[in-house]
Parts: C-alpha cells; sequence; structure tokens
C-alpha cells in the first residue's frame, strides 16, 4: 500500500485471533516503492506473523462486505475449478483493509470500491460470494496463511519478497504467498493543497518529515531514500508511521509532515475529494508502477488456479473494464491476469 487503502474521502487500500466482526453486504461491487501502490514492507509483510504489508489479530476496522451473487453454483462457469472445500461452503472469505478509497472503503456500514466490484465479478464466474472483512493491514497475510482468510485482497503489490517470505533484508520470515494479478500502480506523493514546500519529487523529501502508513512498501521506499540523503550529504528524512493511512493523512493535513506517500490511485482520489479538493494536491508522476494481486496461501494451488481463470474470463467478457471505468481507475488496467508477475 494502483497504492500498498483515504480519509477525508475514505482512502483508495492481522495476527492474534480476535471475535469474527459482523459481516455484511458489498453495494456493488493498499503497493510496489516509491524510489511507490500500496506495497508494504515487502518480506516481513508477505510473511508469517507480520507481514509488511498486510494477520490475524488487531482486528480494528469491523465490518465485513459480502459479494452476494445469484448465479447459481451448478451453473457458474468456473465452478468446477473451485477448491471441493469452497464449493461445498460456497463464500471465499476475504482478508482487506478497507481504508483505500477507491480501491477499498466502508460506506454505509459496507465495504465499497474497486477490489469488493471485481470480487463480486469474479463471483459469478466462480458461483460463490466474495466475504469481505476488514482487519489491519500489516497482519493480512499472516492472518491468510493462519486459516482465518481464504484470500487476502487489499490493494497489495505483488513482489518476490512477499512471495518468498522474505523481509527487506532477504531473511526468510514465512512461507509466503502466491499472488493472482489483477490491476496495476505506483506510488505518488501527496501535500498540502498549494505545496507550500515546493515538493516535486522523493528527493525533495531529505531533511522533512514525511507521514506514511506502517508496513507498507512505500514505509520501506522512504527508509531507504532516507539513507540515500545522508549518503549524499544531506539530511535523513523524519519518516512518522501510522496504524493506519487516514492518521497519516491528517498528519499532513496539519502541517505535522510536509509530505504524505501513498498507492497513486489512492492519492489522485484522496486528492479529488478531501474537503472538497481543498486539502490536498498530488506532485510528482507515479512512480515504480507493479502489479496487485489477490494472496493465496502457496499450498491452495487449486484455488490459485481458479482466481486466475476467473480474472481473465472478466476481463475478456468486459465487466473488468465496466468495474474500472466506474471508479475512474482506467489507468491501472492489465491485459491479462498471471501468477506471481510481481518482481
Amino acid at each position: 500500500m494502483l497504492p500498498n487503502h483515504s480519509a477525508a474521502a475514505p482512502p483508495i487500500g492481522n495476527s492474534t485471533h480476535p471475535p469474527e466482526e459482523p459481516t455484511m453486504t458489498a453495494s456493488s461491487t493498499r503497493r510496489t516503492t516509491v524510489a511507490r501502490t500500496r506495497t508494504a514492507a515487502v518480506g516481513a509483510i508477505a510473511v508469517a506473523g507480520a507481514l509488511i504489508l498486510t494477520g490475524c489479530g488487531d482486528q480494528t476496522d469491523s465490518g465485513g462486505s459480502s459479494t452476494k451473487e445469484s448465479a447459481s453454483s451448478s451453473k457458474a462457469p468456473l465452478f468446477d475449478k473451485l477448491p471441493a472445500k469452497i464449493q461445498k461452503a460456497g463464500v471465499i472469505k476475504v482478508g482487506t483493509n478497507a481504508e483505500y478509497a477507491p480501491m477499498e472503503y466502508q460506506e454505509g456500514g459496507k465495504i465499497v470500491g474497486v477490489d469488493p466490484d471485481i470480487a463480486a465479478a469474479l463471483g459469478k464466474q466462480l458461483g460463490v460470494e466474495f466475504q469481505f472483512t476488514s482487519g489491519s493491514f500489516d497482519g493480512l497475510i499472516s492472518s491468510l496463511n493462519s486459516g482465518r482468510y481464504d484470500v487476502a485482497m487489499s490493494s497489495i503489490t505483488d513482489t518476490k519478497a512477499r512471495q518468498e517470505g522474505l523481509d527487506e533484508d532477504g531473511k526468510k520470515l514465512g512461507p509466503g504467498v502466491d499472488f493472482v494479478d489483477y490491476f496495476t500502480a505506483g506510488t505518488a506523493i501527496y501535500v498540502q493543497k498549494g505545496n507550500p514546500k515546493k515538493i516535486g519529487s522523493i528527493e525533495d523529501l531529505c531533511g522533512q518529515k514525511v507521514a506514511v502508513q506502517r508496513g507498507t512498501t512505500y514505509e520501506q521506499a522512504l527508509q531507504k531514500q532516507s539513507k540515500a540523503c545522508t549518503e549524499a550529504g544531506k539530511k535523513k528524512m523524519t519518516i512518522e508511521s501510522f496504524d493506519n493511512d487516514t492518521e497519516a493523512q491528517t498528519r499532513v493535513k496539519s502541517g505535522g509532515a510536509v509530505a504524505g506517500v501513498n498507492d497513486y490511485p489512492v492519492a489522485v482520489d484522496l486528492a479529488r475529494k478531501a474537503d472538497g479538493g481543498n486539502a490536498f494536491e498530488v506532485v510528482g508522476e507515479q512512480v515504480d508502477a507493479g502489479p496487485f494481486g489477490i494472496a493465496v496461501n502457496k499450498d491452495n494451488k487449486e484455488l490459485t488456479s481458479a482466481l486466475e481463470a476467473a480474472v481473465n474470463a472478466i476481463i475478456e467478457d468486459g465487466t473488468y473494464k465496466k468495474v474500472l471505468d466506474k471508479w475512474g481507475a482506467q489507468t491501472g488496467a492489465i491485459d491479462k491476469s498471471v501468477v506471481n508477475g510481481g518482481k
């Protein structure tokens, strides 16, 4: 944390097992490095206990959403591709962090956005419901691998480190996950409206305070850039990491931080909606675009294959394009889904 969950406009987006949150029905229907989309501190996240990206505990955001489809499981074209357990249950349990408009956020007690709408379309192909539950981003992968969820879908950047369960230093932290890629996005910097500090790129953040969500790949990117600042004889960044993206946005809005970093579509949506478009603006270009993927346990190859087929089916029949058009997320469109396409 298209960057890998917004506040004033709900942002476009985890390890012990708390009581399950109530689920709700979705209406219709974060991330790469910044040097970037909701790509969280890659290594730790894609692994077991603390996904730098998205676990089984600390489910701070309650409220789930269920993509209910009328297609009968017996008639759905790809139902037979699903594992027998999911066929019987009729549900795919999805972990998300619903703070990243327009990708996934809560509105009127429902989880809505690009990801829930794509999931609803996949549900029609597969003949099952996608039932969303929102929790901490940095715990999604560990919760997935513990069995709390069947998949995690939350603007998660597909990276090799997450696939292999490595931290940023290459240390093995867990089994990793497989990704079914369905979108692409890069990282963007947002600042107060008017850009009072005249920030134009990540290099301009040397010596400045920057707000970011903890556990995202752009937090790691900022740490690397801060090191580059000092190596170039400049002052290091002061990186302020928060549990959720809304807190980071509030910090920038109040002037406590010069800039925030987020997935490009989330940052653009934030700038367009927060305070009627008067709170923030995006500076510079989107950088380091990479694929967002639906995370699946590595032992669940049958589900991974079924999801890949379903994503390609909605791309081919035009449903995918309609979803992206609805949310203004066309820049993140892909031509074909693959498994583990991230670098």
